[in-house]
């Protein structure tokens, strides 16, 4: 195992986690309860992908990415009603009712479809903040240049036929930035698809290297003024259950770094090690890494107060494709080892490191890496710190890249 980039180009970089929750739901289904995965001999628990991706993108803390996205001017919002509230409605006050309706409803149909009328029937879309301050200026433009309603409704109109191309360049050259989570996690326009981002970000979704453990909690609600010698009735005011797991959990996510760069600057994929700044990749990278170590996702805060940090946070850069390690817990890990005095978390560890032993021994691919973990999950071989330390690492591997000639000479 090596712990240095010298001579990587890491065009992934590959995060991978171990956390324990206790008495928790993190992550429900359709009938309430936690969400499972069969996998290898036993059933898992799990938390979504999607679940993961919510709570990381909406944590408000030192490492928060919006934070980063507003101060780096590529902040963005997910509304099926932007235009209304960020195109039009800072004009309302300025313009022609009239006017500024015919101007709304060409913005609408050319982003939304023809169907743009009726809210519930339009896509949530995912606009970069440039992308609105843009088309603000330009619906401000067309109502300055026309006389009337039905002026304005024509010149919109044209407008939204003759931008395609204009738009689409703007967005080559990266002028109407995406927004940060559009480069991070994707979006998909279905009525523009230059518009279409590809998600630069991979989360898998965790599950429990054991098998499930869950338990049926059950619980009551008493009123608080009920009176036996009032004649109340002395039961409860309301009786309940619902489910609890816990478990030590295995995480993975991979970062395509040329998607994005190409992704946050407009550089082509192919040139993203090139003389582009990657000063805000890099900053994404360091977040991140913080983001999944120290972000719980959870549901019922309440009563369960679902709040961890993982054990082990592991972080590889390499250039060839990634692979994940969650074949190490193909076989489940035993919650009790009668042959071992080793804790689960050690025990785990190891599995986790004897399976990334076999991989390099087979494929030889020199990925270079780094963790931060608690005394007992340590991973002998690869070097290990604290997590800001970490984090600093994986950033640099992403701002300091190079091309490298492999070229014979």
């Amino acid at each position: 195992m090596t712990s240095e980039a010298a001579g990587v180009v890491p065009k992934f970089i590959q995060i991978h986690f171990l956390a324990a929750w206790p008495g928790a739901l993190l992550n429900r289904d359709d009938a309430g309860l936690a969400k499972r995965l069969p996998f290898g001999n036993a059933v898992r628990t799990r938390i979504s992908s999607q679940c993961l991706k919510r709570h990381w993108r909406m944590a408000d803390d030192t490492h928060a990415l919006h934070a980063l996205a507003r101060a780096n001017g590529v902040e963005g919002l997910r509304s099926k009603v932007a235009i209304e509230r960020e195109v039009t409605g800072p004009l309302r006050a300025r313009f022609d009712k009239d006017m500024v309706d015919a101007v709304e409803e060409a913005f609408l149909v050319k982003f939304y479809g023809k169907n743009a009328k009726d809210k519930q029937q339009r896509q949530a879309l995912l606009f970069g903040r440039p992308e609105l301050t843009w088309l603000c200026s330009e619906a401000e433009r067309l109502l300055s240049e026309s006389a009337s309603a039905a002026g304005v409704k024509a010149a919109a109109e044209v407008w939204a036929k003759e931008q395609r191309n204009n738009l689409n360049q703007l967005r080559d050259q990266n002028m109407l930035a995406a927004s940060l989570e559009a480069a991070l996690f994707g979006r998909m326009v279905t009525s523009d698809t230059r518009a279409n981002r590809d998600a630069a970000i991979h989360v898998a979704h965790a599950f429990t290297v054991h098998p499930e453990q869950a338990e049926l909690d059950y619980f009551t609600v008493v009123d608080d003024l009920s009176r036996r010698d009032l004649g109340d009735d002395a039961g409860a005011a309301g009786v309940f259950d619902t489910e609890l797991t816990s478990g030590l959990y295995y995480g993975y996510v991979v970062v395509d770094v040329p998607l994005l760069v190409s992704n946050l600057t407009g550089c082509a994929r192919g040139q993203w090690a090139g003389d582009h700044d990657r000063a805000l990749a890099a900053q994404v990278v360091e977040h991140l890494v913080h983001l999944v170590a120290e972000v719980s996702p959870g549901a019922k805060k309440g009563s369960t107060a679902p709040y961890s940090r993982a054990e082990l946070v592991l972080v590889e850069a390499g250039d060839r494709q990634p692979r994940t390690l969650a074949n190490a817990f193909r076989d489940a890990v035993e919650t009790r080892d009668r042959t071992s005095n080793g804790s689960l978390g050690r025990r785990t560890a190891s599995k986790l490191s004897d399976h990334l032993s076999a991989m390099d021994r087979m494929y030889e691919t020199g990925e270079a890496r780094r963790h931060a973990a608690l005394p007992d999950l340590a991973l002998d071989g690869v070097a290990g710190g604290s997590l800001r330390e970490l984090a600093a690492w994986a950033g640099a591997a992403v701002r300091d890249a190079r091309v490298v000639d492999t070229v014979p000479a």
